[in-house]
């Protein structure tokens, strides 16, 4: 039972206002409303920054950074080249970022090598700190250019031939075999040691077993299917 809080009169549950003198009917056992927020409802977002200018800001940072390492190997601490050490790594540091920040448009195989190509440079600069060139033209260089060969030829098998899980995982062993044989093999050319597998031959081995096992899930739709389903892929 509710009665007006202005002139006495009984009201009705229903009433929202009194019928005499209409002043509104206040409930004390109904939640009143909320108070505004005094914050806003609206939630904002801060603007993207532009890949010209993190491109700006990160060329800027790296040459400073190069320039004031070899004025101060030059100027101050004159013992030594240390500061290519620097200038190298800066010079990688912004090949890596190129598709990233600095130019996207380049196909995958243009990052890759241009990746090996700037490596390639830092081992060149590395090597006038060292007695002499021999391990960068014996062994260095060789390892970089097969790193990106192996890396390119990955990628190429990924993107024109097939994506899936199992057949990426063979492209991988695959690969992972090439690169230890091609690896040992190096080695032992430069040691002008006898062209001979040992530990490489290990890694072939599994590598080979592996693969035959992929290749035989792939060529076998049953199985291929139950593995996908296994694996949730």
């Amino acid at each position: 039972m509710s009665y007006c809080v202005n002139c006495g009169v009984k009201l009705d549950p229903s009433l929202k206002r009194c019928p005499l003198c209409n002043t509104p009917v206040l409930n004390p056992n109904e939640t009143t409303c909320a108070a505004p927020s005094p914050f806003p409802e609206k939630t904002g977002q801060v603007e993207v920054v532009k890949s010209r200018d993190l491109a700006i800001l990160l060329s800027v940072s790296l040459i400073a950074t190069a320039a004031v390492s070899a004025l101060l190997n030059l100027l101050v601490f004159s013992s030594g080249l240390w500061s290519l050490y620097v200038v190298g790594a800066c010079l990688v540091l912004w090949v890596l970022a190129l598709p990233a920040v600095i130019y996207s448009r380049l196909p995958i195989y243009g990052y890759l090598l241009c990746d090996g190509i700037a490596i390639a440079l830092y081992q060149y600069m590395i090597s006038f700190n060292t007695a002499s060139h021999r391990w960068f033209y014996g062994l260095g260089l060789p390892i970089t250019a097969l790193c990106t060969v192996i890396a390119l030829a990955f990628s190429l098998l990924v993107r024109r031939l097939s994506s899936a899980f199992l057949m990426v995982g063979l492209y991988a062993f695959l690969s992972i075999a090439l690169f230890c044989v091609g690896l040992e093999l190096l080695i032992r050319h430069y040691l002008e040691a006898p062209l001979l597998l040992t530990w490489s031959a290990i890694v072939l081995a599994i590598c080979t077993v592996i693969a035959i096992s992929l290749i035989t899930i792939l060529s076998r739709s049953r199985l291929r299917d139950a593995v996908r389903r296994r694996l949730h892929f």
